[in-house]
């Protein structure tokens, strides 16, 4: 591929997670531009409630024209994502974009929520984003096109989002912070760090097993939003833009897009979109 359509061609993505849902999707869309993209995931063996794996994935990201590299680790240990970050380095020459996709969701309240889950929550969601991003930052300072792109939301003092799941919000709202900090802490360079959150709910395995079913496909969309609004960010010029908290449909509206109808998950559907958490 050439000129704008392989603006990511040779660039190289360190992703938590990614084996399926919007982090997949976003891997792919990467990989059509000859992207390298490097993931770090647990799913080293398939599980009958969420297809696909860690190596699954890579041949994905492979079949679609990029070059992967599958990392099978856990983003909340510091021994595992200085191994990827190191094996990341060493089979694709550096690293220009950290994105933060992994996450774990409980949308239960204190007095419901058991602590294990919590901690879960706590660590994957706020651990494993410090982690990530920490131990990849003297090489994204090396690269010319350096990003951080966090998939977390806009910080909204409404208390709804406290009143019906405060853990969950913490860890959030803990993910975007942590990024909004590091675009501070680096204003000056030019490191981007921006979050991305979707304007609706996104239909993906995980989601239909929290018990999702007709009504949820009707009044959803596919990752493919979250995965063309990250292609967008990531595409811009080194600098450009950071310290932001995107919605997806802002992001492609500013880059052209004038309707949203081929990102429903039941594109027969007319019935009303569900807006998602903390917008």
């Amino acid at each position: 591929m050439t000129g704008a359509h392989s603006r990511l061609a040779g660039r190289t993505v360190l992703m938590s997670g990614g084996s399926r849902g919007i982090g997949l999707a976003i891997a792919l869309r990467a990989a059509r531009d000859g992207a390298n993209i490097a993931l770090l995931a647990k799913t080293d063996t398939p599980d009958p409630r969420l297809p696909g794996t860690v190596h699954t994935a890579a041949a994905e990201i492979e079949a679609a024209g990029g070059k992967a590299l599958g990392i099978v680790g856990d983003v909340r240990e510091e021994e595992d994502v200085r191994r990827a970050v190191q094996a990341t380095v060493e089979r694709f020459g550096g690293i220009d974009v950290v994105l933060n996709n992994a996450s774990a969701i409980a949308l239960l309240s204190p007095g419901e929520l058991p602590l294990k889950r919590y901690d879960l929550m706590m660590d994957i969601n706020v651990r494993g984003t410090f982690l990530l991003s920490s131990l990849a930052l003297p090489h994204l300072h090396e690269s010319s096109h350096a990003q951080i792109l966090t998939l977390s939301p806009p910080l909204n003092p409404d208390r709804r989002w406290l009143r019906d799941h405060a853990p969950y919000t913490v860890s959030k709202y803990g993910m975007t912070m942590l990024t909004l900090g590091i675009a501070e802490q680096h204003r000056d360079s030019a490191l981007s760090a921006n979050c991305l959150w979707p304007a609706t709910t996104i239909v993906t395995a995980a989601t239909l097993n929290m018990g999702g079913g007709e009504e949820t496909v009707n009044r959803s969309r596919t990752p493919g939003i979250m995965a063309d609004a990250a292609y967008e960010i990531l595409t811009r010029p080194a600098g450009h833009t950071t310290g932001q908290t995107f919605v997806d449909e802002e992001v492609l509206r500013e880059s052209g897009v004038t309707g949203f109808d081929g990102y429903r998950a039941n594109p027969a559907s007319t019935e009303p979109l569900h807006r998602d958490l903390f917008l």
